[in-house]
């Protein structure tokens, strides 16, 4: 009698179909993501970039702690506009990959880590600038923001 042999996994292979919808929800996902920090980056005050605002965080800050925040982030982003153009390019070539026949898995992987650390040093950036507005805050001022903070969380807005 024979000893029973551990089977090898076998690679189930994946369709075209799936790889494809795979890539696609992942897109969206990081559109998704793309759009809520947007969002939290782009919170339509005129005196903060487009796509350099902090959401909720803004629209807790006064207008002199925004614009103490606009000008740190002035100082530390460089030109917007290069950084813009070098976003579009990222997304183009991750249109490009996902166009591309045949598919490269690998090519489009590498184009989502482009735009992931895009986005991871944006929202370092925009951590650590409001750190240190809220370490510089009086308690008086940071109770101020605590409260239109909480007001704006809650669908309140600002005062």
């Amino acid at each position: 009698m024979t000893e029973p042999t551990p089977q090898t996994p076998v690679a189930v292979p994946t369709s075209r179909g799936v790889k494809i919808a795979l890539a696609i929800s992942v897109a969206l996902n990081l559109a998704v993501a793309g759009l809520a920090v947007g969002a939290w980056l782009g919170g339509g005050h005129r005196d903060m970039p487009r796509d350099m605002s902090f959401g909720p965080f803004s629209e807790a800050l006064d207008d002199s702690d925004r614009r103490e925040i606009r000008r740190a982030l002035l100082d530390r982003m460089g030109d917007f506009r290069a950084a813009r153009t070098e976003a579009r390019a990222e997304f183009g070539t991750l249109l490009e990959t996902l166009r591309a026949e045949p598919f490269d898995a690998e090519a489009m992987k590498a184009a989502l880590a482009a735009i992931e650390a895009r986005n991871a040093e944006r929202l370092q950036l925009g951590r650590s600038l409001i750190e240190t507005r809220l370490s510089e805050m009086s308690p008086e001022e940071r109770q101020r923001f605590a409260d239109r903070l909480e007001k704006g969380l809650r669908g309140g807005g600002r005062d």
